[in-house]
């Protein structure tokens, strides 16, 4: 799979050098296979907007508390608007979650650990891409998820989630997965 989709990397880059008013059926082809490949299969809300504040003191955006408890064991705890993801949540507040892939589940990276059993039976289930992912997981939980594909809902205030002590990059690493 790796292979493929870095053929495909290789010829839109090759691709989109061409000049932009000529016609090319293939770029726009290997755009709309990228574009479907890199959309996860699961609709995902992301909430772009900032909350802001009423005369009442009320907020626009609902928010729920998360704590992220990092690989030296210190905790930070911050507010997520619900719709936004954790990979995303834990960027906007400087939280050392990597995320190579962006969100696009072909890595392992932004793998986190539920700290408690309750929460992590508030999620929906992996998908099939997700569970795969999580195969090249570093310190791979029963608990476990990738923090790109759990979104904050009112049901998950007070989740904890623990970063692993490391993640595996295959692109990084040179750590290239067995086939099945």
């Amino acid at each position: 799979m790796f292979s493929r989709i870095s053929q495909l990397g290789t010829r839109l880059l090759r691709e989109n050098r061409a000049p932009a008013n000529l016609p090319n059926s293939r770029s726009s082809y290997y755009r709309g296979q990228l574009r479907r490949r890199l959309v996860p299969e699961k609709s995902i809300l992301f909430s772009t907007a900032t909350s802001s504040t009423h005369d009442e003191g009320t907020q626009d955006t609902e928010k729920i508390s998360v704590t992220f408890v990092n690989k030296d064991g210190t905790e930070q705890t911050i507010s997520v608007p619900v719709g936004t993801s954790m990979l995303e949540a834990a960027h906007e507040n400087d939280i050392e979650l990597e995320g190579a892939c962006e969100g696009s589940l072909a890595c392992s990276t932004c793998h986190v650990i539920v700290m408690d059993v309750n929460y992590y039976n508030k999620l929906e289930d992996p998908a099939d891409e997700e569970n795969d992912m999580l195969d090249l997981a570093f310190g791979l939980t029963e608990t476990s998820r990738l923090g790109c594909q759990v979104i904050a809902k009112p049901e998950l205030d007070g989740v904890r989630l623990s970063l692993p002590a490391a993640t595996r990059n295959f692109a990084v690493d040179g750590y290239v997965p067995k086939p099945h």
